[in-house]
């Protein structure tokens, strides 16, 4: 059993104004929030003796990967199946412009929350596989563990319901926040 700490990234200029991230290239950066985040993140951190860091491969989760790596003097190794949801025509758009030019979708995902996906995008089941892979083989290269993850909202809720027994239907009510760690025991046969 692996002890993973689970992170959200630190807050984004698009986290504060509603605008879907997804896995956009064109995303922005931690801001000066963010970058705060990740550095009372790694203070809080600083006392446990950590095995590894891992992160998505995405900007974001990488500048707060490398804060929290950096003051355990660890590298942080990218794994891209910790990226966030794949939104497909969504990512960049604002919440009220996806919520008025997808309608139908948005309703597909409330009535089907795990096979439903945006237009050219990810579903929530793909997502929970993609991020279950990473979480096995990292445990089997980590086997005492404890180990960072960092990774992004949807895929680290998908992690919390499989490591608590918790439906992947209702993913979307356990996003982390920002920068808040979260600690699960990872069993290899999740």
């Amino acid at each position: 059993m692996t002890e993973f700490w689970l992170i959200r990234h630190g807050q984004t200029d698009w986290n504060l104004h509603g605008r879907w991230q997804g896995q956009a290239s064109f995303a922005p950066g931690l801001n000066e929030t963010g970058f705060a985040q990740a550095r009372a993140l790694a203070t809080e951190l600083s006392h446990i003796h950590f095995a590894a860091v891992y992160s998505s491969d995405l900007l974001r989760a990488r500048q707060t990967a490398e804060t929290v790596a950096k003051q355990h003097g660890l590298p942080v190794l990218l794994d891209a199946r910790l990226r966030e949801v794949n939104l497909g025509e969504w990512e960049g758009l604002l919440s009220e412009d996806v919520i008025s030019g997808y309608s139908n979708e948005l309703k597909q995902r409330e009535e089907n929350p795990l096979h439903a996906r945006p237009p050219q995008g990810e579903s929530l089941a793909e997502v929970a596989e993609r991020a279950r892979a990473a979480l096995m083989d990292i445990s089997r290269h980590q086997p005492h563990g404890p180990v960072v993850i960092v990774s992004h909202g949807l895929t680290l809720a998908s992690v919390i319901c499989l490591a608590n027994q918790i439906p992947l239907e209702d993913a979307y009510q356990h996003v982390p926040e920002n920068a808040a760690p979260y600690l699960i025991k990872w069993q290899a046969g999740l």
